[in-house]
């Protein structure tokens, strides 16, 4: 059995490659090629942490990602997960890949597809609402499949704002400044409530929502949901998202179901909201990347 640590993971994992296995992914997840259960979350209370299960199958491939999420954590980071790969056919175990850099990728990365198919080919005004890990990958990813003149930060931390802002040429501004006029807006900050709010959108404004999985976690306002619903998996939606099941705001789509051509884009001169979980499929397609590149 083969074995990859972060440093091996991101030998063999580019966007580049990425971006299209999972259009792949999620097209057969959306047409019933992939066979996956909405993950299984067991809370951790005593450590103010979250161990989640999520299984998959895709032909001859099976695979399970196990993920803790350490809201407190300083030092670690808060998402880490391990991802073991086995033989469909035959049961047997073939690899086991350490799951971090797998899951920040595959989660910009999927974002970057429906930024692909829900924004204009002009120039866009871009703005991320936190400083993190995922932050720094969403705007490497979108970067890859649309011009961004303009990027713009806001975080809780100003610290973390500045390191970002040298980084990357960012502007710091206020939430509100920061989503105002935007093109985009991309929710990475880790939230429970909404910070994303409507009065601030551009009515024609294209926002990912990606920070608050559960039930009773939200991150986006009911102005803010006024808007097409865009989703990797109805089921995990109806289940994992309190800001579709407290607003009972209908879902457009799969985003797999647009890629198959199977239901049209929304138009977009209305707003459109990914409101993104992470799926056992795209950590599966990601892994397959990885173990194939390696096996030659």
């Amino acid at each position: 059995m083969l074995t990859f640590d972060e440093a091996q993971v991101r030998q063999h994992l580019t966007y580049e490659t990425l971006i299209p296995a999972l259009e792949q992914a999620l097209i057969r997840f959306s047409t019933g090629e992939i066979t996956q259960p909405v993950r299984t979350m067991l809370p951790v209370p005593e450590y103010h942490g979250d161990f989640g299960l999520m299984p998959a199958i895709d032909g001859d491939l099976m695979g399970v990602k196990l993920v803790t999420f350490y809201h407190d954590n300083t030092t670690l980071p808060t998402h880490q997960a391990v991802i073991q790969l086995f033989s469909a056919s035959t049961g047997k175990p073939l690899a086991n890949l350490d799951g971090r850099l797998i899951t920040e990728m595959r989660t910009a990365a999927v974002t970057a597809i429906a930024a692909r198919l829900f924004t204009s080919q002009k120039p866009l005004t871009l703005a991320i609402l936190g400083s993190g890990v995922q932050a720094r990958a969403h705007l490497h990813a979108l970067r890859l499949v649309r011009e961004i003149k303009e990027i713009r930060v806001w975080s809780r931390t100003p610290e973390h704002a500045d390191a970002f802002v040298r980084e990357t040429g960012a502007i710091s501004l206020p939430l509100e400044e920061a989503i105002r006029r935007a093109d985009i807006v991309i929710g990475v900050a880790n939230v429970s409530e909404p910070l994303i709010l409507g009065r601030y959108l551009s009515p024609t404004a294209f926002v990912a929502a990606i920070a608050a999985v559960g039930a009773s976690k939200r991150e986006l306002d009911n102005e803010a949901m006024q808007a097409s619903i865009i989703v990797e998996s109805r089921e995990s939606a109806l289940r994992e998202s309190g800001d579709i099941i407290d607003t009972g705001t209908p879902i457009y789509a799969e985003l797999g179901e647009i890629l198959a051509g199977k239901i049209p884009p929304p138009p977009q001169d209305r707003r459109i909201v990914y409101k993104g979980l992470g799926i056992a499929a795209e950590d599966l397609a990601a892994a397959r990347l990885v173990y194939e590149a390696a096996s030659g």
